[in-house]
């Protein structure tokens, strides 16, 4: 009955950003997150606040339990996953300027908040990850996609166009190895982003890649989609 009504505190506490109460919760039972962190997959007092956006109480738990931010619910999501499938952005916000680190956290499937907000098309979170940790755009899903391949596959054309002029950039740079590497990158079926694009519906898709045509590998590909989409 106790542990019963040590929950209902949790979660009033969480749910109401009630940072008073929760070290009240504390001062009675000082192992509770500890006992919380010792699960592998567990719905944190973070999870919770996350999702409803309770920036202060989230800051609160994240310096007393580090750990919590990088903890995967029974669903298969951080936190973070959690703020952005629930629309927080500045929670969201809040997280990366926290810990840049979590942009690359992979949570069911392996999906990172990159691969996420491409597959959402947010662009405000696209250009938050990627300048905040830009390595996380080399990050795989467990079908080794990349984020081109999901904004692709889920027809977010923006999504691409900013990742692809994110990556035309860094080449102004001299980071042409990472271009070339993202973009011949194969998913587990074999395709790169061309030939997800060469089955696109969106014409764009292929006029948006035409400008990097010698960088990708598979010359009979190339003529296929010139071909289909009248590029001579």
């Amino acid at each position: 009955m106790k542990s019963n009504n040590v929950e209902q505190q949790q979660n009033e506490a969480t749910e109401e950003g009630n940072i008073d109460l929760l070290y009240k919760i504390i001062k009675d039972d000082q192992s509770i997150l500890e006992s919380i962190d010792s699960k592998q997959f567990v719905e944190t007092p973070l999870h919770i606040a996350a999702a409803m956006g309770r920036i202060q109480f989230a800051n609160e738990i994240m310096r007393l339990k580090p750990s919590f931010a990088r903890k995967l619910n029974e669903q298969g999501f951080s936190p973070i996953h959690l703020a952005m499938l629930n629309s927080r952005k500045w929670m969201v916000f809040n997280f990366v300027d926290m810990k840049k680190q979590l942009v690359t956290d992979q949570g069911r499937e392996g999906l990172t908040p990159l691969h996420l907000a491409s597959e959402i098309g947010d662009i405000e979170f696209l250009a938050k990850f990627i300048y905040a940790c830009p390595e996380s755009i080399e990050c795989l899903t467990a079908r080794n996609e990349t984020a081109l391949h999901i904004a692709i596959k889920n027809q977010q054309f923006e999504a691409l166009q900013f990742l692809v002029g994110w990556l035309v950039r860094n080449e102004e740079r001299g980071v042409t190895e990472l271009e070339n590497k993202i973009l011949n990158q194969k998913d587990v079926d074999g395709n790169t982003i061309l030939h997800i694009s060469a089955q696109s519906s969106d014409p764009r898709t292929v006029r948006l890649l035409v400008k990097d045509w010698d960088k990708f590998e598979g010359k009979e590909l190339r003529q296929q989609n010139n071909i289909r989409h009248g590029n001579q």
